[in-house]
This record gives C-alpha cells, structure tokens and sequence, in this order.
C-alpha cells in the first residue's frame, strides 16, 4: 500500500466515526440509547438473568433443607415408636408358663421328661462309662409323705421303663421314697406289680415289678412269672442312714429274653462300673453277650473288660450250663483260664478253680420269686 493510499483509507475511518458520533448525539437528544451501549445491553442482560437464578436458586435451597431434615427427624422417631411398640405386642404375645403345684392322683401317669426313643432289636454292647456315678440317696422329698404310695412309685417310673431312659431310670431308683419301697420287701419273698394280668390276676402281659435290694423287672409276663423279652435292673445303694461306700459296681442289669423267671434265651448282662475303685492292672468284665440257660452261661459267649484308664478289651468264652472250658490248663495252680483275647489268643482271663461253676447272673437266682 503507498502512502497515498493509505492517507485516503484512514480518512475514511475518521469520517466514519464522525457519522457514529452524530448518531449518538441523535439518540440522545431523543431520549435513546447510544448504540455502543446498546451493544453492550444484551451481555447485562444474561448477567442479570444468571445472578437472579443462583439467588432464587439458593433461596429454594435455605427452605427445602430444613424441612428434608424436620421430615428426615420425624421418620426416624416414628420408625422408633413403631418398633418400640411392635416389641411391645412381640412381648404380649409371648405366653409365660406359670408353675404350679400339681397334685398327682395315683392312677394318673406321668408324662416322660424326655422325647422316647426307638429301641433296636440288636442286642448292642454298652461301652464303659468314664463318669462316676456315686450310689447315693437324693433326700429331696418328705419321706412321710403319704401320697408316695407304691401305685404314686410304680406310675411314676412306669413311662421310663417303657421308654428304656435308662438315666431316669437310675435318677429314680436313687430317690428315698424308691429306696424305701425296695426295703420293704427284703426278707417277704414278695414283690410289687403293676401292669397286665390274667383272669387270675396274676401278672399276664406287660408290666414292672419292684424287688428287694433296690431290683425292678420291666417286660413281658405269663402267669405271674418272667416271659418274653425284659429288662432287671439292681442298684448297689447304700442303706439309709448309713455312712456311704465306694463301690466299684455302681449296677447289674441284664436285658433279653426270658422264660420261667429267668433269662433263658439270647440277652446281654451288664455292669455300671465306676473305673477310679479299679486296682492298678486289673481289668474287669463289663458287658457277657450270649446265650443263657436258666440264669447260666450256655454256649459261645462274648465279654468286654475294662481297665482302671478306661481301656476296653474283647474276650471270648465257651460255657455250658454255667461252667466255663478252659483255654489252657492251669489247675495245677488251682486257675481257670475262661476268658481269651480276641487279638492275642495267649492272652487269658483267670478265675479260681472252685469258682468256675454256676457263672452267670447269680443274683437273679438268689432273688427269683416263686
């Protein structure tokens, strides 16, 4: 661009903003808005409009929050009233049991303390017991009391027998008033009955029987004598008022099959032993399976034995009618070897030589009723 050029474009410029001025000066005269300020109004104009939203914006803001939390608040407490007082109809719904003293009329039956449990037909081995079960009388009731009558006695122990609770049943027979009844009976060559008869009335059916000796026999029965499938029980406790003993058989019982009042059959013969009375080495048979005659072991017996660690150990044996043939002869030294070990065959239990007769459950025959 030359310099005259240049001279006739700035003029130009110079008469253009002289035109504008002359505008403006116009507007005003008229009351208007110069034109630079008219460009400048819309920019104000969205400006405006911007800080007019925020304050309304934050005026929704300082009178929604409040009320958020006033609402939030109440929710929280009425939710806290309604649990309290849904607990509160939790609680009256709640049916407390009152205990009441019960007066029980002596044909009426106890009902067991515990849910009955199936009884196999197996006879099964009852491993050793470890815990110390010590024969003494539980003295919780008056003994004077005349409503432990025997029919009150014999209800009250029927169901755990017909249940075979075997721990109710030792629970029971420890009490004064079982242990009362029992002594009541020694030297008579009686007992007490209580279940099915015949038209005789004697003992026909199912039934338990109290003996002396602190003995119970609970089963089957064909005219008044022992027949069937049955369980007899007796427990080694201390005479009332007397200093108490420790004893290493706690109680004898046997359980299987019967005919003319004693075991006759297939049946199983145990002991509760309490293992602290053993002596240093010494075992102690527990548990005779097998067949018996007339109260006697008859055939191929099994035993287990047990120790003063509560070791148990197996053991073979062969008998007939209540005396024992021997594995080894040792009669030399007045010995019977009658029990061998079912892992170590020259392993063997020994027994006096004058005692190996009549083995088997010689207190059943000492007590047998006629």
């Amino acid at each position: 661009m030359n310099l005259l050029e240049r001279d006739n474009q700035k003029q130009e410029e110079e008469e253009i903003s002289f035109e504008l001025e002359e505008d403006n000066e116009k507007e005003k005269r008229r009351g208007g808005i110069p034109k630079k300020e008219q460009d400048k109004n819309p920019l104000i104009v969205v400006l405006f409009g911007i800080i007019i939203l925020l304050l309304i914006i934050i005026f929704v803001i300082v009178l929604v929050i409040p009320v958020k939390r006033t609402t939030s608040t109440e929710t929280l407490q009425q939710d806290i009233t309604d649990y309290a007082n849904e607990q509160k109809q939790n609680d009256k719904r709640v049916d407390i049991p009152v205990q009441e003293a019960i007066t029980v009329e002596p044909e009426v039956v106890p009902e067991p303390a515990e849910e009955p449990t199936e009884e196999s037909s197996e006879t099964t081995v009852i491993e050793s017991e470890t815990v110390d079960k010590t024969a003494i009388v539980v003295d919780i009731e008056d003994e004077n009391d005349v409503s432990y009558t025997k029919e009150f006695i014999l209800n009250e122990m029927m169901p755990y027998f017909a249940d075979n609770n075997v721990e109710a049943i030792w629970d029971l027979a420890h009490l004064r008033r079982y242990v009362k009844l029992s002594a009541q009976l020694v030297g008579t060559g009686t007992y007490y009955y209580m279940g099915d008869v015949n038209a005789s009335g004697a003992p026909e059916g199912i039934g338990l029987a109290i003996y002396e000796n602190n003995s119970y026999y609970y089963g089957s029965w064909s005219d008044g004598k022992r027949s069937g499938d049955g369980r007899w029980y007796r427990f080694y406790i201390d005479e009332i008022g007397k200093p108490l003993t420790k004893k290493k058989y706690q109680a004898h019982s046997y359980s299987g099959q019967w005919s003319n009042d004693l075991p006759n059959g297939e049946g199983a013969e145990h002991y509760d032993i309490d293992i602290t009375q053993i002596g240093y080495e010494e075992r102690v048979i527990q548990n005779v399976i097998g067949h018996f005659t007339d109260g006697l072991y008859d055939g191929e017996m099994y035993a287990n034995s047990v120790d003063e660690v509560g070791n148990v150990e197996e053991w073979n044996g062969v008998a007939h009618n209540g005396v024992f043939d021997l594995w080894r002869d040792m009669s030399r030294i007045g010995e019977c070897s009658v029990w061998q070990h079912r892992d170590n065959p020259d392993l063997c239990l020994d027994i006096d030589k004058s005692e190996n007769k009549n083995q088997g459950i010689r207190e059943l025959l000492r007590i047998t009723t006629k």
